[in-house]
């Protein structure tokens, strides 16, 4: 022990030559918020120093700059589609060096079980993952899945390597009502994530006394900022249907910037292989007005912070030396990034193994999925770019108005994955598919299948596809079908990740065709999500968030 703090004190010092040094640098430094000119030297994977420094290893930068690793305060890996190693594989080539992980949607699948897959797979990767336990499996009390996990359960997690603490608590009126159970949860860390959608007032003054901490689910600049002042944490979110950064970067000051970080949380593989990860919250947060210097310490610093992680965030001496060096400045373009002093580079593909869990469930019959009635219908209404959805109403003839090509109104339907039960079925708006059918295994958070479609016929055949895969995501139009297949618990590929994002390219193209909305899968999995507002659809039918409860399809 005593010999290897010599040995960094002595290369601080520059007594002995550090294990490599990068010359000629220009360093961000996230306490200041300011550029350093120098060089950065490292041993035994951590900076030991920024100044005059020889190496046995030297890189002249040639006046390039230099920015700490970069930090996701908050992501579901498995929405990514890629497992870990995977994912890790694609992000760490975008300056990413550490994510804050939540892995509720594997927890809700496959229980414990599930955890552990996740821990396994943070092993020996380019980044470091770290997990936050999933608070809420299932979501709520009516939506179980494949697992009930209690803070028993999740007990056993705590203290081991890579566990920070509790993940996002989304069942707010358990919260405010008093569930013990879920006070067992939140007792379980000092740290724990909250998850609440438009609270405010007295009940989110409790929401904070219960313990939580964040909140990544704001959309408008008064939520946002309601919340800093209650004292908690705010990510600003950009998914692949979440783009928040730009309507909440009003937010971000000099002294608001410590307690503001970025996050991701739901955002495809073909998004991040094209439009970046962190980097990416970064460019659009310059672009929305951001001071840059303010964006890079949200991106590092403050999201190490925000989870006590006191050995990285910064360069400074003794603490890791996770960095990327930039090629273009101007829009925040990553040349390479380095994992403790070594370069990430494009590692080969690792093998994922996971035991196939099978589906449940019967396929529906055409008429068992049929609707009857007519009147004012409660409509789910997709809003473009978010995760909230609208509560529309509309005259409706169930039996012989569905679909509504020209109003947009299609039949969605929700098939339980785990047991033999009949399907749920109601109406969306915003779709925009004019032929054919899709769904898919991913439907947050209790995952079961999810279809949008112009037919019954269609919407089985794309249902049948799922379950005879055991999981995947299904374009049906016509004759044609398209299936990217999820064999890891129907929501992860074992696919580099590579093919993903060309099988995704494929499944885009024949949406495209159907005239859907970009990205519908995404909007898709969110349907049943019972914890956001406000009309959702489960196995059991209609919900409405706002009230919390199962209501009828048209109004009495």
């Amino acid at each position: 022990m005593h010999e290897k703090k010599d040995r960094l004190i002595d290369a601080a010092r520059g007594l002995v030559k550090s294990d490599a040094v990068f010359l000629n640098a220009e360093l961000f430094n996230p306490f200041s918020c300011e550029w350093e000119q120098g060089s950065l030297a490292v041993t035994d994977g951590l900076v030991v120093g920024i100044g005059e420094y020889r190496g046995l290893v030297e890189h002249d930068l040639a006046g390039a700059r230099i920015v700490p690793g970069l930090i996701d305060a908050h992501v579901h890996i498995e929405s990514s589609l890629l497992t870990p190693k995977e994912y890790a594989r694609l992000v760490s080539s975008r300056g990413t060096t550490t994510v804050m992980a939540d892995p509720h949607e594997i927890a809700n699948v496959a229980g414990i079980e599930g955890i552990e897959f996740m821990l396994r797979e943070a092993e020996n990767l380019p980044i470091d993952i770290f997990y936050m336990l999933p608070s809420c499996v299932p979501a709520t009390p009516g939506d179980v899945g494949g697992a009930v996990l209690s803070a028993r359960d999740l007990s056993r997690f705590i203290g081991r390597y890579r566990v920070l603490g509790i993940g996002e608590v989304m069942n707010v009126p358990g919260v405010l009502a008093h569930d013990h159970s879920l006070s067992d949860k939140i007792a379980l860390s000092p740290v724990v994530d909250g998850h609440a959608p438009s609270l405010s007032g007295a009940d989110l003054n409790a929401y904070v006394i219960a313990g939580m901490q964040s909140d990544h689910e704001c959309t408008g600049i008064g939520e946002a900022q309601e919340k800093l002042r209650r004292g908690m944490y705010i990510f600003l979110r950009q998914g692949s249907t979440e783009h928040n950064i730009h309507d909440l970067a009003g937010i971000v000051t000099a002294c608001t910037a410590p307690r503001c970080c970025f996050a991701t949380d739901d955002c495809h593989a073909d998004m991040l292989a094209t439009s970046g990860h962190i980097d990416n919250c970064i460019r659009i947060a310059i672009e929305s007005g951001i001071e840059p210097e303010l964006a890079l310490r949200m991106a590092t610093l403050s999201a190490a912070e925000r989870f006590r992680l006191f050995d990285r965030g910064a360069l400074a001496p003794g603490w890791l030396a996770d960095f990327c060096v930039l090629s273009d400045t101007r829009v925040f373009t990553v040349k390479t990034t380095y994992k403790r002093g070594v370069a990430t580079g494009n590692a080969p593909p690792q093998p994922s193994l996971w035991e196939t869990h099978p589906f449940s469930c019967t396929l529906p019959a055409p008429e068992t999925i049929q609707l009857f009635g007519k009147g004012q219908a409660g409509v789910i209404g997709i809003v473009p770019h978010q995760i909230i959805t609208e509560p529309l109403f509309f005259s409706i003839d169930a039996q012989h108005g569905v679909p509504d090509i020209e109003r947009d109104i299609l039949k969605a339907v929700v098939c339980n994955r785990y047991r033999d039960r009949p399907c749920g079925v109601g109406l969306v708006h915003g779709f925009g598919l004019v032929r054919g059918a899709i769904a898919s295994s991913i439907s947050h958070d209790a995952h079961n299948i999810v279809a949008v479609g112009t037919s019954d016929d269609e919407i089985v055949r794309a249902i049948d596809m799922v379950i005879r895969t055991r999981g995947a995501m299904v374009v049906v139009d016509g004759d044609d079908e398209t299936v990217l297949s999820l064999e890891c618990a129907g929501l992860m590929s074992l696919l580099p990740y590579e093919e993903v994002v060309s099988q995704q390219e494929t499944l885009k193209a024949a949406t495209s065709r159907l005239g859907a909305i970009a990205d519908p899968f995404m909007y898709l999995s969110f349907l049943a999500l019972t914890v956001i507002p406000s009309l959702r659809i489960t196995d059991r039918g209609v919900f409405d968030v706002r009230q919390f409860k199962d209501v009828p399809l048209f109004e009495k």
